[in-house]
């Protein structure tokens, strides 16, 4: 039972990166999932306000509003804890308006018992039992350049590293083009991702499965290359307020895809837009608060009726002497009584105050 469990979800993972190429409509999922306990209480509504070391993932554009070097983490657990999601950053700015950040992200689940050896013969030898990794990594080199004082181009470089333990790996690169606005009160921002479209190249050492995939029918998967199709996100925002006093801002992004129908709030033709709203309230700039919503879909209910579903999310953050940021959220509030709502913590530290005192 156990082999057959792990044949099982070895085939799934390698569902999508059959034949020679291939451009699945959902491809390098775990860059979607978003960064930062601060994103994520907004509803993940980003694209036309993130000014800090995050913007590194969710607009290159917006590491070129930061003061100061910067540095972010974020752990993350799914399902109970077997699947973490785990992010660093690191953004600083050069010199004649020109600014460099470096983001790693980590999808992963590990020790995942490996059974294919476990029975030997007509016998069963648990000294054979090993664990393997199953992990999505990517690799964002940001930079960006200031041309005026509210307006900025940006550019990530993506390296991918996507593994199957010994089982398969594929390697990956892509490019990302942002640009962003912003003032005092307005904020906008657009996002071309996988621009060139970005691919991943599989390579699977079937001589570990060959013979168990064999015996149990399922089709062996051969090298390919798998593409992620171009998509475009742009997003907005208002602030109202004084931030040394107390301040909201009001935004909203778009996600275009242009693969053809999703299930999502609105499509037209082959091109589908999934909005999310966000929302922060900021006091003295020491105290933030927040909401949003997203993921919005067109389901079924139990008389088969059509209704829209949502994804609700909260979170507070503390500014700490202006040296460290604390953000945490709650996403999926909406179904508690599920448990399937996430804690998300994470930190952003601003590096200026020690490299000064460290004459850097």
């Amino acid at each position: 039972m156990l082999k057959l469990s792990l044949l099982l979800f070895i085939s799934f993972c390698f569902v999508g990166v059959y034949g020679q190429t291939s451009a699945p409509k959902y491809s390098n999922e775990f860059l979607k999932l978003g960064v930062g306990a601060d994103a994520a209480g907004m509803g993940n509504t980003r694209i036309g306000i993130a000014n800090d070391v995050t913007a590194g993932y969710w607009n290159p554009a917006g590491i070129a509003f930061m003061e100061e070097p910067q540095v972010a983490l974020m752990h993350n657990e799914y399902f109970a804890g077997i699947a973490k999601y785990d992010y660093g950053a690191f953004a600083m700015p050069l010199q004649d308006n020109r600014y460099f950040g470096a983001s790693f992200l980590r999808f992963g689940i590990d020790d995942i018992p490996n059974t294919l050896n476990f029975k030997d013969g007509n016998a069963f030898n648990y000294d054979k039992i090993t664990s393997f990794s199953v992990a999505d990594m990517a690799l964002l080199l940001t930079y960006a350049q200031k041309f005026q004082d509210n307006l900025s181009l940006g550019a990530n470089l993506k390296i991918i590293n996507r593994q199957i333990g010994d089982f398969a790996t594929a390697w990956g690169f892509g490019l990302d083009l942002g640009a962003r606005y912003s003032n005092e009160k307005f904020h906008a921002g657009v996002v071309l991702r996988d621009v060139t479209t970005t691919f991943n190249a599989w390579t699977f050492n079937t001589e570990l499965f060959e013979e168990a995939f064999a015996q149990t029918g399922n089709e062996i998967p051969q090298n390919s290359i798998e593409l992620t199709l171009p998509s475009m996100n742009f997003g907005a925002g208002y602030t109202l307020g004084d931030k040394e006093k107390f301040a909201a801002t009001l935004a909203l992004d778009f996600q275009t895809h242009f693969d053809g129908k999703r299930n999502v709030l609105a499509n037209l033709s082959r091109v589908s837009f999934d909005p999310h709203f966000g929302v922060e309230g900021v006091f003295k700039n020491i105290v933030f608060l927040r909401g949003g919503v997203m993921n919005f879909q067109r389901l079924s209910n139990l008389d088969n009726k059509k209704v829209v579903s949502v994804y609700p999310t909260a979170g507070i953050g503390f500014n700490i002497l202006n040296f460290a940021q604390v953000d945490y959220a709650l996403s999926n509030i909406g179904n508690l009584k599920q448990n399937l709502y996430s804690h998300i913590f994470s930190l952003r530290i601003n590096l200026g105050k020690i490299l000064q005192k460290n004459n850097y």
